[in-house]
């Protein structure tokens, strides 16, 4: 048995008693399952390569990050998170802007997740390449999540209304898949460097 990292211990420890909060007594069960579930998955895959395949630590942080941002949205759902009905109500804006940031991560973080599968288990090196694929995965990701939207809205029906969070945008496809193409982006244009020298340690 391969011996944990304590550092991965605590992000899985902490990310387990987040989530344990995140399901008691959430506004909407079923939004708070569809929300959530990317989570729960994410973390059994990650156990489940532990032994043979282990990210860097900014990438566990980073998929650690992402996954309290899902749990925080599937306790409240998208649409009411209140620190983000609170800057709503004083900034005077049309809507609650969480979901912004989720979309956001959902670019953010997989692009470093897809970076570092790339780079260590593949032939492609550092250069244009790499960034305009990882780029392609993330936005791959984005616009199946909307596919995955629509599935459960047709199966649904209404029931799908707060797990959509698209509070009257009839733009609100099109701004999530934006949004996580920027934040593809920013990853690689901000953390690639750093990204690189902890792989270099490996």
């Amino acid at each position: 048995m391969a011996r944990v990292q304590p550092l991965h211990l605590g992000l899985l420890a902490s990310l387990a008693l987040i989530l344990a909060w995140s399901g008691y007594h959430p506004r909407d069960a079923f939004t708070w399952l569809l929300e959530t579930l990317p989570a729960f998955i994410a973390v059994a895959l990650l156990a489940a390569v532990y032994p043979r395949f282990r990210f860097t630590t900014l990438v566990y942080v980073l998929i650690w990050l992402h996954a309290v941002v899902l749990a925080v949205g599937g306790h409240y759902t998208y649409a009411e998170m209140p620190l983000f009905n609170w800057l709503r109500d004083a900034a005077g804006l049309g809507r609650n802007h969480y979901d912004r940031v989720g979309h956001v991560f959902q670019g953010f973080v997989p692009a470093m997740v897809a970076r570092e599968i790339l780079l260590r288990r593949s032939p492609l090196r550092r250069g244009k390449w790499l960034f305009f694929l990882v780029t392609c995965v993330a936005l791959a990701i984005s616009a199946f999540y909307e596919l995955i939207e629509w599935w459960v809205a047709v199966a649904s029906g209404s029931a799908a209304t707060a797990f959509l969070a698209t509070q009257g945008d009839v733009w609100d496809t099109q701004w999530d898949m934006f949004l996580a193409l920027s934040g593809a982006l920013a990853s690689q244009l901000t953390l690639a460097r750093w990204h690189d020298r902890l792989l270099a340690r490996l």
